[in-house]
């Protein structure tokens, strides 16, 4: 059966509306949850809208759910951590969700964290230099961490670059993440393919996760059909939990 997962958003909302709409998730039955790393509000709304840092939300939620699977970030920005750090960071909220902690990872692309926040302001290329280079490195220290993760610990990667982001998912993921209308993801899916043949690595080996904005059932269908294995759902305040009914809904009719 296709896996189902909710990205729920944490920008103008509290942190008590937060934490009812993921434990209000986690009673309906998805596969996974998740939250962005970013340090303003990155799509709709206003840029000075309320907005919270999601590793904590993570450690939160870790802890205030039982029934999701996988707890991670769609997507860390690569540019904001010391990836030996970061590695250390998932395998803390592996134990502190009982095995269930996904290393979600991307180039970033929002200017004003960097600039706000003292990093060093990059181009697209550049942040794609810094991911490169994190993905041997979290590989190596997760490996030599002790406590080791108790779970699995996927890497998933984020983006849709063909040329770089896409090979680095085929060398390093054990899950992608894309987004885009089926045609996209079907051709997203090929070019990973194409990229496991250059490199030797078998393309089955990589769950292929969607994000999509409505869980409507048609578009659910043809995602799927165009290879998606993972739809995950942004949920943005005030956390319509009907939505969420509406995907685990969509999902019994695969």
């Amino acid at each position: 059966m296709v896996k189902i997962g909710v990205q729920i958003h944490p920008q103008n909302t509290t942190m008590a509306a937060l934490r009812a709409g993921w434990q209000g998730v986690d009673d309906l039955g998805v596969d996974s949850l998740w939250t962005w790393d970013h340090f303003f509000p990155p799509l709709y709304g206003s840029p000075d809208e309320p907005h919270f840092e999601g590793w904590q939300i993570l450690a939160a939620m870790a802890v205030t759910t039982a029934n999701v699977s996988q707890i991670g970030m769609l997507v860390t920005g690569s540019c904001y951590r010391n990836p030996d750090l970061l590695a250390h960071m998932a395998c803390t909220l592996d134990h502190l969700s009982g095995g269930r902690a996904v290393l979600g990872i991307g180039s970033g692309w929002m200017e004003r964290d960097e600039t706000e926040y003292g990093y060093p302001v990059r181009t697209p290329a550049e942040r794609l230099d810094v991911l490169a280079a994190a993905l041997p490195r979290i590989r190596n220290r997760i490996g030599l961490l002790r406590p080791a993760p108790i779970g699995r610990l996927p890497l998933l990667i984020g983006g849709n670059g063909e040329r770089r982001t896409l090979r680095l998912v085929a060398q390093y993921a054990d899950m992608w993440n894309g987004y885009g209308d089926p045609a996209t993801i079907r051709r997203k899916n090929q070019v990973i393919d194409r990229w496991c043949g250059e490199v030797g690595r078998d393309p089955h080996q990589i769950e292929r996760t969607a994000w999509i904005e409505r869980a409507e059932p048609g578009l659910m269908r043809s995602l799927v059909e165009a290879g998606a294995d993972h739809l995950i759902l942004g949920l943005r305040a005030p956390f319509d939990l009907r939505e969420v009914e509406r995907l685990a809904g969509g999902r019994q009719a695969f």
